[in-house]
């Protein structure tokens, strides 16, 4: 990301309970923890929203509160405790969540918080790929996209429909989330 100078990243996965959430939360920890770096951990799944649950913190308002009703970013910003890293939950269920995340006020944030902060990344967790158009509406908008597999879960032809859905746009790359080595087979080659 830093040599093509992005500073937001979008995590999904081709379908649900894949992990997207837990990996976008640690994540974000991970790069709060670099001395010179911050992260900003963005509920953008407002169907099913799990960062606030996560870090077991409240999220009375949010993002949907920010686009829909005005309120002040820095109002809904939450600091979980831990720094150099702040939340914006999800905030109230939307009912047009596609086209809240595709919003004029929505892209304004985003341009806003590439440029203000550019040692920090923006992580926006998203739903399922496959599931909602929220995240395909949304990934173009972002610097690049993290993939998230279920090992035991995501099927074949899921991945496939999804690297599909997303060939225009920056994969960062993909995370094999629940593996268990009892299940990867090693190929010797002598």
């Amino acid at each position: 990301m830093d040599a093509n100078r992005w500073n937001t990243l979008a995590v999904t996965s081709p379908g649900s309970n894949a992990g997207n959430s837990l990996t976008a939360a640690n994540l974000a920890i991970s790069i709060a923890m670099e001395l010179n770096r911050g992260a900003l951990l963005v509920d953008a799944n407002f169907q099913n929203p799990g960062i606030c649950e996560l870090f077991g913190i409240k999220d009375e308002t949010g993002l949907s509160d920010y686009l829909l009703n005005d309120a002040p970013l820095n109002e809904v910003l939450i600091n979980p405790g831990i720094d150099r890293l702040e939340i914006l939950p999800a905030g109230k269920e939307g009912f047009n969540s596609s086209e809240m995340l595709r919003s004029p006020k929505m892209i304004q944030l985003i341009n806003e918080l590439k440029t203000c902060y550019p040692a920090r990344i923006v992580l926006f967790d998203l739903p399922p790929l496959l599931s909602q158009a929220d995240a395909l509406g949304f990934s173009p908008l972002v610097d690049c996209v993290l993939l998230v597999i279920d090992e035991g879960h995501t099927k074949t032809e899921e991945l496939k429909q999804a690297a599909s859905l997303l060939k225009e746009m920056n994969v960062l790359g993909t995370v094999l989330n629940k593996a268990s080595d009892n299940k990867i087979k090693y190929r010797n080659n002598d």
